[in-house]
Protein backbone atom coordinates (compact mmCIF):
# COMPACT_ATOMS: atom_id res chain seq x y z
CA UNK A 1 0.00 0.00 0.00
CA UNK A 2 2.87 2.22 0.71
CA UNK A 3 4.52 2.02 -3.08
CA UNK A 4 2.96 5.07 -5.16
CA UNK A 5 1.31 4.15 -8.39
CA UNK A 6 2.45 6.37 -11.78
CA UNK A 7 0.15 8.99 -11.34
CA UNK A 8 0.48 12.96 -10.42
CA UNK A 9 1.10 14.61 -7.19
CA UNK A 10 1.01 17.53 -5.72
CA UNK A 11 4.36 19.34 -6.52
CA UNK A 12 4.61 20.84 -2.52
CA UNK A 13 2.44 20.59 0.16
CA UNK A 14 2.04 24.37 -0.34
CA UNK A 15 -0.11 23.36 -3.27
CA UNK A 16 -1.60 20.96 -1.75
CA UNK A 17 -2.76 23.09 1.32
CA UNK A 18 -3.97 25.60 -1.54
CA UNK A 19 -5.87 23.48 -3.56
CA UNK A 20 -7.43 21.98 -0.87
CA UNK A 21 -8.45 25.21 0.99
CA UNK A 22 -10.24 26.58 -2.32
CA UNK A 23 -12.30 23.34 -2.41
CA UNK A 24 -13.83 23.85 1.18
CA UNK A 25 -14.09 27.62 1.04
CA UNK A 26 -17.12 28.23 -1.40
CA UNK A 27 -20.74 29.88 -1.29
CA UNK A 28 -21.40 28.85 1.67
CA UNK A 29 -18.40 30.77 3.44
CA UNK A 30 -19.91 33.97 1.86
CA UNK A 31 -22.92 34.73 3.19
CA UNK A 32 -24.05 31.52 5.05
CA UNK A 33 -22.00 31.39 7.93
CA UNK A 34 -22.04 35.45 8.56
CA UNK A 35 -25.79 35.06 8.59
CA UNK A 36 -26.37 31.95 10.93
CA UNK A 37 -23.66 33.62 12.92
CA UNK A 38 -25.60 36.82 13.30
CA UNK A 39 -28.58 35.54 13.91
CA UNK A 40 -27.99 32.72 17.09
CA UNK A 41 -25.74 34.00 19.40
CA UNK A 42 -23.06 36.02 17.43
CA UNK A 43 -19.78 35.59 19.11
CA UNK A 44 -21.58 32.64 20.91
CA UNK A 45 -22.30 30.57 17.79
CA UNK A 46 -18.35 31.84 16.75
CA UNK A 47 -17.35 30.05 19.78
CA UNK A 48 -19.75 26.69 19.40
CA UNK A 49 -18.49 26.74 15.76
CA UNK A 50 -14.56 26.35 16.71
CA UNK A 51 -14.98 24.05 19.38
CA UNK A 52 -17.24 21.76 16.92
CA UNK A 53 -14.30 22.15 14.09
CA UNK A 54 -11.43 21.53 16.48
CA UNK A 55 -13.04 18.87 18.26
CA UNK A 56 -14.99 17.16 15.15
CA UNK A 57 -13.87 18.53 11.85
CA UNK A 58 -10.37 18.85 12.15
CA UNK A 59 -10.16 14.57 13.18
CA UNK A 60 -12.50 14.07 9.85
CA UNK A 61 -10.57 15.96 7.68
CA UNK A 62 -7.31 13.47 9.31
CA UNK A 63 -9.25 10.11 8.80
CA UNK A 64 -10.31 11.40 4.98
CA UNK A 65 -6.92 12.38 4.06
CA UNK A 66 -5.09 9.44 6.05
CA UNK A 67 -7.12 7.21 3.99
CA UNK A 68 -6.99 9.07 0.76
CA UNK A 69 -3.28 8.85 0.72
CA UNK A 70 -3.88 4.90 1.89
CA UNK A 71 -4.89 4.12 -1.32
CA UNK A 72 -3.49 6.83 -3.77
CA UNK A 73 -6.26 6.42 -6.27
CA UNK A 74 -9.39 7.77 -7.11
CA UNK A 75 -11.97 7.57 -4.28
CA UNK A 76 -13.96 4.30 -5.49
CA UNK A 77 -10.40 2.50 -6.08
CA UNK A 78 -8.95 4.02 -2.77
CA UNK A 79 -11.61 2.23 -0.62
CA UNK A 80 -11.59 -0.85 -2.52
CA UNK A 81 -7.77 -0.88 -2.44
CA UNK A 82 -8.32 -0.05 1.50
CA UNK A 83 -10.73 -2.50 2.17
CA UNK A 84 -8.55 -5.32 0.61
CA UNK A 85 -5.93 -4.51 2.72
CA UNK A 86 -7.80 -3.57 5.63
CA UNK A 87 -10.04 -7.16 5.16
CA UNK A 88 -12.97 -5.03 5.46
CA UNK A 89 -16.70 -5.61 4.11
CA UNK A 90 -17.43 -4.54 0.55
CA UNK A 91 -20.07 -2.64 1.75
CA UNK A 92 -17.38 0.11 2.48
CA UNK A 93 -17.07 0.39 -0.74
CA UNK A 94 -20.24 2.83 -0.68
CA UNK A 95 -18.39 5.33 0.67
CA UNK A 96 -15.98 5.93 -2.92
CA UNK A 97 -19.07 5.18 -4.72
CA UNK A 98 -20.88 8.32 -2.72
CA UNK A 99 -17.95 10.31 -2.98
CA UNK A 100 -17.51 10.39 -6.98
CA UNK A 101 -21.37 10.19 -7.82
CA UNK A 102 -22.76 13.08 -5.12
CA UNK A 103 -20.05 15.56 -5.96
CA UNK A 104 -20.83 14.84 -9.74
CA UNK A 105 -24.71 15.90 -9.05
CA UNK A 106 -23.75 18.66 -7.01
CA UNK A 107 -21.87 20.34 -9.73
CA UNK A 108 -24.85 20.65 -11.94
CA UNK A 109 -27.28 22.85 -9.47
CA UNK A 110 -23.91 23.81 -7.69
CA UNK A 111 -22.92 25.69 -10.90
CA UNK A 112 -26.24 27.11 -12.02
CA UNK A 113 -26.30 29.28 -8.13
CA UNK A 114 -22.34 30.22 -9.01
CA UNK A 115 -22.42 31.40 -12.29
CA UNK A 116 -25.08 33.76 -11.08
CA UNK A 117 -21.98 35.87 -9.90
CA UNK A 118 -20.68 36.00 -13.36
CA UNK A 119 -24.03 38.26 -13.98
CA UNK A 120 -23.53 40.24 -11.26
CA UNK A 121 -19.96 41.32 -12.08
CA UNK A 122 -20.91 42.60 -15.76
CA UNK A 123 -23.72 44.71 -13.61
CA UNK A 124 -21.39 45.94 -11.11
CA UNK A 125 -18.76 46.88 -14.17
CA UNK A 126 -21.37 48.16 -16.41
CA UNK A 127 -22.65 50.30 -12.60
CA UNK A 128 -26.31 48.95 -12.77
CA UNK A 129 -26.24 48.74 -9.14
CA UNK A 130 -25.70 52.73 -9.19
CA UNK A 131 -28.69 54.47 -7.05
CA UNK A 132 -30.77 51.44 -6.97
CA UNK A 133 -33.40 50.48 -4.21
CA UNK A 134 -34.96 47.59 -2.82
CA UNK A 135 -37.43 47.09 -5.49
CA UNK A 136 -35.21 47.69 -8.25
CA UNK A 137 -32.80 45.35 -6.78
CA UNK A 138 -35.24 42.64 -6.17
CA UNK A 139 -36.44 43.10 -10.01
CA UNK A 140 -32.97 42.93 -11.33
CA UNK A 141 -32.86 39.57 -9.48
CA UNK A 142 -36.07 38.15 -10.61
CA UNK A 143 -35.21 39.12 -14.62
CA UNK A 144 -32.35 36.84 -14.13
CA UNK A 145 -34.05 34.23 -12.72
CA UNK A 146 -37.31 34.20 -15.23
CA UNK A 147 -34.07 33.98 -18.23
CA UNK A 148 -33.42 30.83 -19.16
CA UNK A 149 -30.82 31.15 -21.51
CA UNK A 150 -29.27 33.95 -19.43
CA UNK A 151 -29.08 31.29 -17.01
CA UNK A 152 -27.79 28.63 -19.57
CA UNK A 153 -25.16 31.31 -20.84
CA UNK A 154 -23.95 31.72 -17.49
CA UNK A 155 -24.00 27.87 -16.36
CA UNK A 156 -22.48 27.40 -19.33
CA UNK A 157 -19.53 29.96 -18.91
CA UNK A 158 -18.93 28.43 -15.58
CA UNK A 159 -19.19 25.08 -16.53
CA UNK A 160 -16.44 25.65 -19.16
CA UNK A 161 -13.77 26.87 -16.96
CA UNK A 162 -14.24 23.94 -14.84
CA UNK A 163 -13.75 21.76 -17.73
CA UNK A 164 -10.66 23.57 -19.10
CA UNK A 165 -8.98 23.75 -15.60
CA UNK A 166 -9.54 20.00 -14.62
CA UNK A 167 -8.63 18.46 -18.16
CA UNK A 168 -5.29 20.57 -17.96
CA UNK A 169 -4.84 17.87 -14.61
CA UNK A 170 -3.51 18.07 -11.19
CA UNK A 171 -0.39 20.23 -11.47
CA UNK A 172 -1.11 21.91 -14.92
CA UNK A 173 -5.14 22.70 -14.14
CA UNK A 174 -5.90 22.50 -10.44
CA UNK A 175 -2.71 23.60 -8.99
CA UNK A 176 -1.88 26.10 -11.48
CA UNK A 177 -5.59 27.98 -11.15
CA UNK A 178 -5.73 27.56 -7.76
CA UNK A 179 -2.23 29.46 -7.23
CA UNK A 180 -3.59 32.08 -8.42
CA UNK A 181 -6.85 32.12 -7.44
CA UNK A 182 -6.78 31.39 -3.69
CA UNK A 183 -4.07 34.34 -2.80
CA UNK A 184 -6.37 36.62 -5.29
CA UNK A 185 -9.24 35.75 -3.22
CA UNK A 186 -7.64 36.53 0.28
CA UNK A 187 -6.40 39.74 -1.22
CA UNK A 188 -10.28 41.21 -2.50
CA UNK A 189 -11.68 39.75 0.45
CA UNK A 190 -8.82 41.63 3.07
CA UNK A 191 -9.41 44.62 0.55
CA UNK A 192 -13.44 44.24 1.06
CA UNK A 193 -12.78 44.16 4.68
CA UNK A 194 -11.24 47.02 5.30
CA UNK A 195 -13.00 49.27 2.54
CA UNK A 196 -16.56 47.93 4.52
CA UNK A 197 -15.13 48.84 7.85
CA UNK A 198 -13.60 52.78 6.85
CA UNK A 199 -16.99 53.52 5.19
CA UNK A 200 -19.56 51.24 6.51
CA UNK A 201 -21.22 50.47 9.97
CA UNK A 202 -17.81 48.45 11.54
CA UNK A 203 -19.39 48.63 14.87
CA UNK A 204 -22.84 47.41 14.06
CA UNK A 205 -21.30 44.70 12.05
CA UNK A 206 -19.01 43.66 14.14
CA UNK A 207 -21.35 43.36 17.46
CA UNK A 208 -23.98 41.38 14.98
CA UNK A 209 -21.12 38.76 13.94
CA UNK A 210 -19.29 38.51 17.54
CA UNK A 211 -20.75 40.39 20.35
CA UNK A 212 -22.28 37.13 22.42
CA UNK A 213 -26.18 36.51 22.77
CA UNK A 214 -25.77 33.00 24.85
CA UNK A 215 -29.35 32.85 25.16
CA UNK A 216 -29.58 33.26 21.56
CA UNK A 217 -27.73 29.92 21.42
CA UNK A 218 -30.15 27.20 21.37
CA UNK A 219 -29.67 23.22 21.14
CA UNK A 220 -30.93 23.92 16.95
CA UNK A 221 -28.35 26.54 16.43
CA UNK A 222 -25.71 24.48 18.50
CA UNK A 223 -26.66 21.56 15.51
CA UNK A 224 -26.67 24.53 12.61
CA UNK A 225 -23.13 25.34 13.51
CA UNK A 226 -22.69 21.52 13.13
CA UNK A 227 -24.11 20.83 9.72
CA UNK A 228 -22.41 24.47 8.74
CA UNK A 229 -18.88 23.21 9.87
CA UNK A 230 -19.12 19.44 8.26
CA UNK A 231 -20.23 20.88 5.00
CA UNK A 232 -18.19 23.87 5.15
CA UNK A 233 -14.64 21.87 5.65
CA UNK A 234 -15.23 19.46 2.71
CA UNK A 235 -15.66 16.34 4.93
CA UNK A 236 -17.71 13.64 2.60
CA UNK A 237 -17.89 15.81 -0.63
CA UNK A 238 -15.24 13.55 -2.15
CA UNK A 239 -13.00 16.66 -2.44
CA UNK A 240 -10.22 15.31 0.55
CA UNK A 241 -10.86 11.59 -0.69
CA UNK A 242 -9.84 12.90 -3.91
CA UNK A 243 -7.09 15.49 -3.66
CA UNK A 244 -5.41 13.69 -0.87
CA UNK A 245 -4.75 10.56 -3.02
CA UNK A 246 -2.41 13.13 -4.71
CA UNK A 247 -0.50 13.40 -1.38
CA UNK A 248 2.99 12.27 -1.27
CA UNK A 249 4.16 10.22 1.58
CA UNK A 250 6.27 12.40 3.73
CA UNK A 251 3.62 15.23 3.55
CA UNK A 252 2.27 15.77 7.64
CA UNK A 253 -1.62 15.46 7.47
CA UNK A 254 -2.08 15.88 10.62
CA UNK A 255 -0.60 19.73 9.92
CA UNK A 256 -2.75 20.06 6.69
CA UNK A 257 -5.64 19.27 8.22
CA UNK A 258 -5.74 22.64 10.88
CA UNK A 259 -4.25 24.70 8.29
CA UNK A 260 -7.15 23.58 5.87
CA UNK A 261 -9.77 24.12 9.03
CA UNK A 262 -8.52 27.38 10.38
CA UNK A 263 -8.50 28.96 6.92
CA UNK A 264 -11.72 27.96 6.02
CA UNK A 265 -12.94 29.10 9.11
CA UNK A 266 -10.98 32.69 8.89
CA UNK A 267 -12.98 32.97 5.52
CA UNK A 268 -16.35 32.63 6.54
CA UNK A 269 -15.43 35.01 9.57
CA UNK A 270 -13.51 37.80 7.40
CA UNK A 271 -16.17 37.50 4.68
CA UNK A 272 -19.19 38.37 7.66
CA UNK A 273 -16.52 41.95 8.45
CA UNK A 274 -16.75 42.85 4.76
CA UNK A 275 -20.28 42.65 4.23
CA UNK A 276 -22.26 43.30 7.70
CA UNK A 277 -20.87 46.84 8.06
CA UNK A 278 -22.09 47.59 4.55
CA UNK A 279 -25.59 45.97 5.04
CA UNK A 280 -25.70 47.87 8.48
CA UNK A 281 -24.48 51.10 6.86
CA UNK A 282 -27.21 51.08 4.05
CA UNK A 283 -30.07 50.73 7.16
CA UNK A 284 -30.97 46.88 5.38
CA UNK A 285 -31.72 43.84 6.86
CA UNK A 286 -28.78 41.40 7.02
CA UNK A 287 -31.53 38.30 7.84
CA UNK A 288 -31.77 37.87 4.25
CA UNK A 289 -30.08 33.93 3.43
CA UNK A 290 -29.12 33.65 -0.09
CA UNK A 291 -30.83 36.87 -1.10
CA UNK A 292 -28.03 39.11 1.01
CA UNK A 293 -25.91 38.64 -1.78
CA UNK A 294 -28.14 39.49 -4.62
CA UNK A 295 -30.68 41.49 -3.46
CA UNK A 296 -29.43 43.64 -0.35
CA UNK A 297 -25.92 43.81 -1.11
CA UNK A 298 -26.47 45.64 -4.57
CA UNK A 299 -28.67 48.04 -2.64
CA UNK A 300 -25.78 48.78 -0.31
CA UNK A 301 -22.58 49.25 -3.12
CA UNK A 302 -25.01 51.37 -4.79
CA UNK A 303 -24.81 54.01 -2.11
CA UNK A 304 -21.70 53.80 -1.33
CA UNK A 305 -18.63 55.97 -2.45
CA UNK A 306 -16.59 53.60 -5.42
CA UNK A 307 -19.70 51.25 -4.98
CA UNK A 308 -19.52 49.84 -8.63
CA UNK A 309 -15.81 49.06 -8.44
CA UNK A 310 -16.31 47.12 -4.84
CA UNK A 311 -19.98 45.26 -5.87
CA UNK A 312 -17.20 44.13 -8.65
CA UNK A 313 -14.88 43.01 -6.50
CA UNK A 314 -17.40 41.22 -4.30
CA UNK A 315 -18.97 39.54 -7.34
CA UNK A 316 -15.51 38.39 -8.54
CA UNK A 317 -14.30 37.17 -5.21
CA UNK A 318 -17.98 35.10 -5.39
CA UNK A 319 -16.91 33.64 -8.21
CA UNK A 320 -13.43 32.69 -7.37
CA UNK A 321 -14.79 31.25 -4.05
CA UNK A 322 -17.43 29.12 -6.16
CA UNK A 323 -14.68 27.61 -8.95
CA UNK A 324 -12.19 26.21 -6.73
CA UNK A 325 -14.97 24.54 -4.87
CA UNK A 326 -16.06 23.37 -8.54
CA UNK A 327 -12.90 21.71 -9.84
CA UNK A 328 -13.19 19.27 -6.43
CA UNK A 329 -16.56 18.76 -7.42
CA UNK A 330 -15.60 17.45 -10.91
CA UNK A 331 -12.06 16.04 -10.25
CA UNK A 332 -13.53 12.75 -8.26
CA UNK A 333 -15.65 11.51 -11.12
CA UNK A 334 -12.67 12.74 -13.96
CA UNK A 335 -10.34 10.66 -11.71
CA UNK A 336 -12.19 7.46 -11.39
CA UNK A 337 -12.64 7.01 -15.66
CA UNK A 338 -8.95 8.18 -15.98
CA UNK A 339 -7.82 5.47 -13.96
CA UNK A 340 -9.85 3.26 -15.90
CA UNK A 341 -8.00 3.92 -19.30
CA UNK A 342 -9.88 7.23 -20.25
CA UNK A 343 -7.76 10.26 -21.47
CA UNK A 344 -8.20 13.38 -19.19
CA UNK A 345 -9.50 16.13 -21.29
CA UNK A 346 -12.29 14.15 -22.60
CA UNK A 347 -13.40 12.62 -19.51
CA UNK A 348 -13.44 16.28 -18.52
CA UNK A 349 -15.32 17.24 -21.30
CA UNK A 350 -18.00 14.81 -21.22
CA UNK A 351 -18.19 15.01 -17.30
CA UNK A 352 -18.82 18.89 -17.35
CA UNK A 353 -21.04 18.87 -20.45
CA UNK A 354 -23.27 16.05 -18.47
CA UNK A 355 -23.18 18.50 -15.70
CA UNK A 356 -24.60 21.04 -17.36
CA UNK A 357 -27.43 19.17 -19.23
CA UNK A 358 -27.98 17.96 -15.61
CA UNK A 359 -27.96 21.80 -14.38
CA UNK A 360 -30.46 22.82 -17.20
CA UNK A 361 -32.93 21.12 -14.30
CA UNK A 362 -32.16 23.28 -12.32
CA UNK A 363 -32.20 25.99 -14.67
CA UNK A 364 -35.98 25.65 -15.79
CA UNK A 365 -36.68 24.99 -11.66
CA UNK A 366 -36.49 29.15 -11.60
CA UNK A 367 -38.59 29.68 -14.68
CA UNK A 368 -40.04 27.19 -17.08
CA UNK A 369 -40.59 24.22 -14.36
CA UNK A 370 -41.22 26.52 -11.21
CA UNK A 371 -44.52 24.92 -10.67
CA UNK A 372 -43.41 21.32 -11.29
CA UNK A 373 -42.67 19.63 -7.98
CA UNK A 374 -41.47 16.00 -9.43
CA UNK A 375 -42.39 14.11 -5.56
CA UNK A 376 -45.55 16.35 -4.68
CA UNK A 377 -46.95 12.85 -3.20
CA UNK A 378 -43.95 12.50 -0.67
CA UNK A 379 -44.47 14.28 2.40
CA UNK A 380 -40.73 14.98 2.87
CA UNK A 381 -40.46 16.14 -0.41
CA UNK A 382 -43.16 18.27 -1.07
CA UNK A 383 -43.13 21.55 -2.34
CA UNK A 384 -39.53 21.13 -3.46
CA UNK A 385 -38.49 21.92 -7.14
CA UNK A 386 -35.85 19.88 -9.16
CA UNK A 387 -33.56 22.32 -7.75
CA UNK A 388 -33.83 21.69 -4.24
CA UNK A 389 -34.78 18.39 -4.90
CA UNK A 390 -31.25 17.75 -6.11
CA UNK A 391 -29.74 20.24 -2.98
CA UNK A 392 -31.89 18.25 -0.38
CA UNK A 393 -30.94 15.12 -2.12
CA UNK A 394 -26.90 15.58 -2.00
CA UNK A 395 -26.65 18.04 1.17
CA UNK A 396 -29.19 16.29 3.42
CA UNK A 397 -28.47 12.67 2.30
CA UNK A 398 -25.63 11.86 0.87
CA UNK A 399 -23.27 14.05 2.22
CA UNK A 400 -23.70 13.23 5.32
CA UNK A 401 -23.89 9.66 5.11
CA UNK A 402 -20.53 9.59 3.84
CA UNK A 403 -19.38 11.58 6.24
CA UNK A 404 -20.45 9.41 8.92
CA UNK A 405 -19.13 6.71 7.02
CA UNK A 406 -16.08 7.79 6.94
CA UNK A 407 -16.04 8.81 10.86
CA UNK A 408 -16.97 4.88 10.90
CA UNK A 409 -14.61 3.33 8.99
CA UNK A 410 -11.44 5.54 9.79
CA UNK A 411 -12.44 4.96 13.51
CA UNK A 412 -13.47 1.20 13.85
CA UNK A 413 -12.72 -0.73 11.08
CA UNK A 414 -9.28 0.13 9.70
CA UNK A 415 -6.60 -1.14 11.95
CA UNK A 416 -4.83 1.36 14.62
CA UNK A 417 -1.23 0.83 13.27
CA UNK A 418 -2.37 1.90 9.82
CA UNK A 419 -4.19 4.79 10.79
CA UNK A 420 -1.14 5.43 12.61
CA UNK A 421 1.28 4.99 10.23
CA UNK A 422 -1.00 8.00 8.20
CA UNK A 423 -0.78 10.30 11.18
CA UNK A 424 2.69 10.00 12.35
CA UNK A 425 3.06 13.74 12.89
CA UNK A 426 0.39 13.57 15.83
CA UNK A 427 2.53 11.45 18.16
CA UNK A 428 1.13 9.07 20.23
CA UNK A 429 -0.74 11.40 22.67
CA UNK A 430 -2.07 13.06 19.37
CA UNK A 431 -2.62 9.76 17.92
CA UNK A 432 -5.08 8.45 21.19
CA UNK A 433 -6.64 11.70 21.24
CA UNK A 434 -7.72 11.67 17.66
CA UNK A 435 -8.69 7.99 17.69
CA UNK A 436 -11.08 8.40 20.82
CA UNK A 437 -12.68 11.73 18.91
CA UNK A 438 -13.35 10.38 15.70
CA UNK A 439 -14.37 6.47 17.22
CA UNK A 440 -16.91 8.38 19.53
CA UNK A 441 -17.55 11.84 19.44
CA UNK A 442 -17.58 12.60 15.41
CA UNK A 443 -20.29 9.20 14.72
CA UNK A 444 -22.07 10.79 17.18
CA UNK A 445 -22.08 14.43 15.83
CA UNK A 446 -22.90 13.58 12.17
CA UNK A 447 -25.23 11.47 13.11
CA UNK A 448 -26.92 14.11 15.04
CA UNK A 449 -27.14 16.47 12.31
CA UNK A 450 -28.38 13.88 9.54
CA UNK A 451 -32.12 13.44 11.90
CA UNK A 452 -32.04 17.32 12.76
CA UNK A 453 -31.74 17.88 8.76
CA UNK A 454 -34.90 15.58 8.58
CA UNK A 455 -36.68 17.14 11.47
CA UNK A 456 -35.93 20.67 10.04
CA UNK A 457 -37.13 19.74 6.30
Amino acid sequence: MNSVPARETWSSRWTFLIATIGSAVGLGNLWRFPYIAGENGGGAFVIVYLVLALLVGVPLVMAELAIARRGRHNPLTTMQAVCAEQGAARVWHGIGWFSVISPTIALSFYSVVAAWSLDYLVKSVLGVFTGVDGAGAQRIFDALLASPLRLMLWHAVFIGGVIFVVGRGVRRGIERASDVLMPALFVLLLALVLYANLVGAAGAGWRFLFAPDFSSLTPKAVLMALGQMLFSVSVGTGALLTYGGYLPGEARIAGAAWTLVLADTAVAVLAGLAIFPIVFAAGLDPAEGPGLSFVVLPVAFGHMPGGSAFAAMFFLLVFFAAITSAFAMLEPMVSLLVERGARRRRAALGLGTLAWLLGLASVFSFNLWRDFQPFAGVPLLRGRTVFSLLDFCVSNLMLPITALLIALFAGWVMRPDAMREELADLGTGGFALWRVLVRYLAPVAVAAVFVFNFVAA
